[in-house]
């Protein structure tokens, strides 16, 4: 159990507050909400008296909603400049991240949180594991006291069968120095949706959360116990999906010093997701030895064509590069999986491991196959 939290100092706190309603995607991507739901929430700090040049306030609303506050742009490189510049050598004690906007896990489980410039063709984002872990260490020597509020869709990457692969989205990192207590709450859970009210034009969460931080107003800018606050918001959310309004399971996780935990959402977890097409053929690949050879895996990449392998993203990474390979053959060159398999199993020709890396590129091609007929 995480302990009494002492009162905060406002002049010590700092936040980073995200509303993202319109992206370049375009309208299939509008989403009415988040950029008032952060406006609610930098109200809330900003009436516990933390300075408004400590809250960072970024933005894209919808041409109907006019915030009538001063605030930033929400593109990757702007948020990725606050984040990695800006947030992580700030003096202070207290550090507040709110969200909300459009999610997705990606195929290694990471959610990416897309950013006001993610378009069709370029899904730019943040990804928030690898910035949770910058803010865990070193490369942060400040703002021990962390609260991260996420409302975003956690829905798998592979079920909305995107024609381009994400970017790298990762933020550089510092080496864990274990003085950080992060709590993060997520509005989803994972594989899920997170519901948004466009009538209200609110996310669900957010104005769960937001109507428990107001009763608990005498406490900010320290954040309420944890411990009290996430039953609160499981309850409401529960009646919510008694309602029929939503499908999501809220969750919290604890890393610090003290406790490394993720509480599971009430009610009966998620299914166990089957292992995707491309995790079973990428370790599959991985499987063979060769493969880890940075010379031998060229060797099996440039015994496929050269106009296939002209399109190809590589990386010094094995896994990454396996990744790129087998995700750029199974969306362009489908029939050019079958050349990689005998590049690879002329090299080795273990009876396992080739009847295994068959059986998966089968089923990635099938899959590919499937997710065309769709589009």
């Amino acid at each position: 159990m995480i302990g009494p939290r002492p009162s905060v100092d406002p002049a010590r706190v700092h936040a980073l507050v995200v509303g993202i309603e319109a992206y370049e995607a375009g309208d299939a991507w509008r989403l009415p909400g988040p950029a008032r739901d952060a406006v609610r929430f930098w109200r809330l700090l900003r009436d516990a008296g933390v300075p408004e040049s400590h809250i960072r306030l970024h933005l894209a609303p919808l041409p109907s909603y006019n915030p009538e506050v001063p605030y930033q742009r929400a593109d990757q490189a702007t948020l990725r400049r606050v984040l990695v510049r800006e947030l992580s050598p700030a003096q202070g004690d207290m550090l507040w991240v709110w969200w909300g906007g459009h999610g997705v896990l990606d195929r290694a489980g990471r959610l990416r949180l897309f950013c006001a410039d993610a378009g069709v063709a370029d899904k730019v984002g943040i990804d928030l594991d690898s910035a949770l872990a910058r803010y865990a260490g070193d490369a942060v020597p400040g703002l021990r006291e962390q609260m991260w509020i996420v409302d975003a869709c956690e829905t798998f990457e592979e079920d909305l069968a995107f024609q381009e692969a994400l970017p790298a989205d990762a933020l550089p990192g510092g080496r864990p120095n274990h003085v950080h207590r992060q709590t993060v709450l997520r509005a989803a859970g994972r594989g899920r949706t997170a519901a948004n009210d466009p009538v209200r034009a609110t996310g669900l969460f957010s104005d769960v959360l937001l109507g428990l931080l107001a009763e608990r107003a005498a406490v900010l800018p320290a954040p309420p116990d944890p411990e009290e606050l996430f039953p609160a918001v499981r309850a409401r959310i529960a009646t919510l999906r008694e309602e029929g309004r939503t499908l999501q399971h809220p969750e919290i996780r604890f890393q610090g010093p003290d406790r490394t935990e993720t509480l599971s959402p009430a009610g009966p977890p998620a299914a166990p997701r089957p292992l995707a097409a491309l995790q079973r053929a990428v370790e599959a690949l991985l499987a063979y030895p060769l493969i880890a050879d940075p010379d031998e895996r060229q060797t099996v990449v440039a015994a496929l064509d050269p106009g296939v392998t002209a399109v190809l993203r590589r990386h010094s990474r094995a896994r990454t590069d396996v990744v790129n390979i087998l995700g750029g053959l199974a969306r362009r060159h489908p029939d050019a999986l079958w050349d990689l398999f005998d590049a690879v199993v002329s090299i080795d020709d273990d009876p396992e491991l080739k009847g295994e890396l068959g059986r998966a590129l089968a089923e990635l091609a099938a899959s590919s196959a499937r997710r065309h007929d769709r589009r």
